[in-house]
């Protein structure tokens, strides 16, 4: 379940991602571990706050989530940029796939 969000979710939005909060900031390699380490936490406790300069939005996390991890190389204008995207999913009846990892 998320809490204090501004959004309403009604039947038009049905299938669209609406975009509840951003952060994008330069960290060292510590900096990004530890703060990984902070949101790992905060989910085995069932609960996670994003704070922004503007808004605040709670997250409640069920016991059951689905992990979705992926890396990916892109060519740009100066050399190969990777990225790593850590998703965690759920859905507010508490339901989710599991995933196996090998």
């Amino acid at each position: 379940m998320v809490k204090n969000y501004p959004a309403t979710l009604t039947e038009d939005t049905m299938g669209k991602e609406i975009k509840l909060y951003k952060s994008k900031e330069q960290k060292s390699r510590t900096e990004v571990g530890d703060q990984l380490h902070l949101i790992a936490d905060k989910i085995k406790a069932g609960e996670l706050i994003l704070q922004g300069e503007s808004s605040r939005l709670i997250l409640d996390f069920p016991e059951d989530l689905t992990l979705e991890i992926e890396a990916e190389d892109k060519r740009k204008k100066h050399g190969i940029r990777h990225c790593l995207q850590i998703e965690i999913k759920w859905y507010d009846n508490g339901s989710a796939q599991p995933l196996q990892i090998t």
